[in-house]
């Protein structure tokens, strides 16, 4: 008798586990989801909550945001290097969830915007920690060629709770007559759900460290990222600038004249259509090149930003946060991939906290101007501004395509 011959590679043990994303991926993306829930149950709710409790303008909203999410990019470059001076990723990012967890009963409490303000740079400290730390993780866990995929996995299933989030903070304001703080109290339970999860659900792989320590961002480190890394950060800033905070959608829903309890239902759009782009972008960027994908991404915000700018009827502002959803699958994970694939191993923690370093300066740059352009000449006038500047980006990159 003939002996069976083996079965060809694909279809070997070995082979068929090196094409699925590993449990500890899907662990992160859950621990993000209902960190997210428990953030977006506040912040799709806080800018009403600033502009009508708390008597604040557009421009305090912006520059609160500005200052909080830049707060959380930069801190990345500390906790990144830190991580990769350690070797060790989860028990940072494990602080990082729980230090945001434990901000969320100060928007509950807060008295005046100076309150709200530091309870936003607390919570986004908290998020900053974690940021690098976990794509360093994920990079660290996944096998390259699924790590489009990965990244786009983790973005969509962070991305449902981000519209879960809003969700909830909708049922509970009909359900409590728009009692804001009952529902910022709420919020923290799914928070520390997260950090309980992480703790006990994800394993860190053992990953070979040179037994001597050496700082991360010594300048012969520094220079092993290359010209490549520091494009890919280039470009992440453009697109911050491009893309400032997302309160500015919600106050946009506002001017047509959406109860304020079912304006959250705005972020819920934006983020239902992330969360269905996310997975299927990030297996696409794993076998079409990159820079097409982040000029068609580009193209999509531009047409976000014109359609926003059009009007404040609810039909246009859904059609346009959708379209702003659509860019977020396609750029968010693809960034992260590009960072992962540009970087070295032993110094990913780093490269995504410079890369989060300079985005960060964007993104404060951009809210600011965006609450001042829209105190001096409107909602429209700041959209359009926004298109303007990613029009330069795509110029930008078609000319370095």
């Amino acid at each position: 008798m003939q002996p069976t011959s083996p079965p060809p590679d694909s279809a070997t043990p070995d082979a068929a586990a090196r094409q699925r994303i590993p449990l500890s991926i899907w662990v992160l993306g859950f621990v993000s989801m209902l960190m997210d829930i428990s953030s977006e149950m506040i912040h799709s709710l806080l800018p009403l909550f600033m502009v009508g409790t708390l008597g604040a303008s557009a421009l305090v909203v912006g520059l609160i945001e500005g200052l909080a999410e830049s707060t959380a990019l930069i801190v990345k470059v500390f906790s990144g290097v830190l991580s990769d001076y350690l070797g060790k990723r989860k028990a940072l990012a494990a602080f990082g969830y729980a230090l945001g967890a434990l901000t969320k009963p100060l928007f509950a409490l807060a008295p005046t915007t100076g309150v709200v303000l530091a309870a936003r740079l607390l919570d986004r400290v908290g998020k900053g920690v974690r940021g690098a730390p976990r794509d360093a993780l994920v990079a660290d866990i996944v096998p390259p060629q699924l790590r489009g995929a990965a990244f786009g996995l983790r973005q969509s299933l962070d991305t449902v709770g981000a519209f879960v989030g809003p969700l909830l903070g909708v049922a509970l304001m009909l359900l409590w007559a728009n009692d804001y703080r009952a529902v910022f109290w709420v919020a923290v339970v799914p928070g520390l759900l997260a950090v309980a999860l992480l703790l006990l659900g994800v394993r860190e792989p053992d990953v070979q460290r040179a037994e001597k320590r050496s700082n991360p961002i010594r300048r012969d480190n520094l220079r092993r990222l290359g010209a490549d890394y520091w494009w890919v950060v280039g470009v992440g800033a453009v697109f911050t600038l491009g893309r400032f905070s997302e309160a500015f959608l919600v106050l946009r829903a506002q001017q047509g004249g959406i109860a304020v309890a079912l304006v959250p239902l705005v972020m819920v759009a934006m983020n239902l259509v992330y969360a269905g782009s996310a997975y299927p972008f990030g297996k696409l960027s794993d076998r079409m090149r990159h820079t097409t994908l982040l000029a068609w991404g580009l193209a999509v915000l531009i047409a976000a930003d014109l359609v926003l700018a059009m009007d404040a009827h609810w039909a246009t502002v859904l059609a346009g946060v959708a379209l702003w959803g659509i860019h977020m699958g396609m750029t968010q994970g693809l960034l992260a991939t590009m960072v992962a694939d540009t970087a070295p191993a032993d110094l990913r923690g780093t490269a995504y906290g410079f890369f989060n370093l300079v985005s960060g300066v964007a993104m404060l740059v951009a809210s600011a101007l965006a609450g001042w352009l829209w105190d001096r000449w409107g909602a429209s006038f700041t959209f359009y501004a926004g298109a303007a500047f990613c029009a330069l980006a795509l110029v930008g990159l078609a000319r370095r395509r």
